[in-house]
């Protein structure tokens, strides 16, 4: 099926409708048919009538064309509305206007082929529209599911919950967002969170835009996500081939800038030869001695024995234990008391 053609199809159908050429003119002009949307103040500027003249004549003009799709009495409208029905249905019932066209016309459209869809979904009685502004983008919808205030409720409900990690920035998986709402599936909390622009998402973990932790928009953030992500310390060339191998934009970074950035950088702490962990993990800077120093202060007078200086250490660095037990020989900082254990010198 040539979906460009029967789109075409509908737009002259319905457009026929209409009998007067001022009011295709004020259509054509307010939708962008002709590939520049106007203001209410240009097309009465254009046509010598006022602004609010014009948006009477609008509403009217789409009120006879809602009730002629209704009423199926333009001959062109149905195969269109099939063809957008089935393709939202893959969608996950609602997707932004762009991206339908895209999966329909098989490239990024237009704006006067944007204009087209947003034009047909405005008139029929299958479909919803969702008009863009700060908060949302513009989309069309299976209406079943909901009109526009309903998508901007379901829209809103979804950010209002994962605004709920903000303390923490961190992310929600789709299968969490489920588990707290009442929506048909996850696929429908997708496509319906996709419609916001106050949410990113990032392999599947949403959070608000601006968190670094879905967006990051700077090598350090993308440290971070790689290494959040992997749960594990990281030498420095694995989080560059981490990085060069992810969907993040502007991924190509060579490996001594994030090394420079993981050593400027207080949320990464050096635990090992080049290997690096999260500072929110509970590993210390500081040099393997220097590490010893202070879990000896903390155990006091009594000290500590060496089984268990090498135990809180490796929590703490990722080193050899033969590491640990070299450091621990440095009579000018440790002291042994006792057959087996050690305090600061």
């Amino acid at each position: 099926m040539d979906c460009a053609k029967t789109i075409n199809e509908a737009i002259k159908s319905s457009l026929a409708i209409i009998e007067q050429e001022r009011e295709i003119e004020i259509i054509s002009r307010r939708f962008g048919l002709n590939g520049h949307k106007e203001t209410l103040e240009q097309i009465g500027e254009m046509l010598a009538i006022t602004r609010e003249r014009v948006r009477q004549l609008e509403k009217a003009i789409l009120i006879r064309l809602r009730i002629a799709a209704e009423e199926d009495k333009i001959a062109g409208l149905a195969p269109a509305e099939k063809i957008f029905v089935r393709n939202l249905s893959e969608m996950g019932r609602v997707a932004r206007t762009t991206s339908l066209a895209t999966k329909i016309l098989g490239h990024t459209p237009s704006e006067k082929e944007k204009a087209e869809f947003n034009f047909l979904a405005e008139i029929s009685p299958l479909l919803s529209v969702l008009n863009e502004n700060d908060k949302y983008y513009n989309a069309i919808g299976i209406a079943e599911y909901g009109d526009e205030k309903a998508i901007k409720g379901k829209v809103d409900k979804i950010v209002n919950l994962i605004k709920e990690n903000s303390s923490t920035q961190q992310p929600v998986s789709l299968e969490e967002l489920d588990e707290k709402l009442t929506y048909e599936h996850p696929s429908y909390i997708e496509a319906v969170a996709r419609l916001s622009k106050q949410l990113a998402s990032f392999n599947n973990q949403w959070g608000l835009a601006k968190w670094p932790t879905v967006n990051p928009k700077n090598i350090r953030d993308k440290i971070y996500v790689v290494l959040e992500e992997n749960h594990k310390p990281m030498h420095f060339s694995e989080i560059a081939q981490a990085i060069g191998s992810s969907d993040f934009r502007r991924k190509n970074v060579t490996v001594q800038a994030i090394h420079n950035e993981l050593i400027k950088d207080p949320r990464f702490v050096l635990i090992g030869r080049g290997i690096y962990a999260l500072d929110s993990w509970g590993f210390e800077k500081g040099t393997v001695s220097e590490i010893i120093t202070r879990i000896l202060k903390d155990a006091g007078e009594e000290g500590m024995s060496r089984k268990d200086i090498v135990k809180h250490v490796l929590e703490k660095r990722k080193v050899k234990e033969t590491t640990v037990l070299l450091n621990l020989q440095n009579k000018k900082l440790f002291k042994r008391v006792g057959k087996d254990h050690f305090v600061n010198a």
